[in-house]
């Protein structure tokens, strides 16, 4: 788990853990990764039911 959120993120999970505005800016990321993806998706439902 630690590589991958080094790798995801550029911090390992002891300063994430550790430093609140660490962890916010981690957090607001992954929601805006998640409304994108949901974005896609809805944009991908549009068409494929024209």
């Amino acid at each position: 788990m630690e590589k991958a959120m080094q790798q995801s993120h550029g911090m390992g999970y002891m300063e994430y853990s550790r430093k609140l505005d660490k962890r916010m800016l981690v957090e607001k990321r992954r929601e805006m990764s998640y409304q994108k993806s949901r974005q896609v998706v809805a944009e991908y439902d549009r068409q494929l039911f024209r």
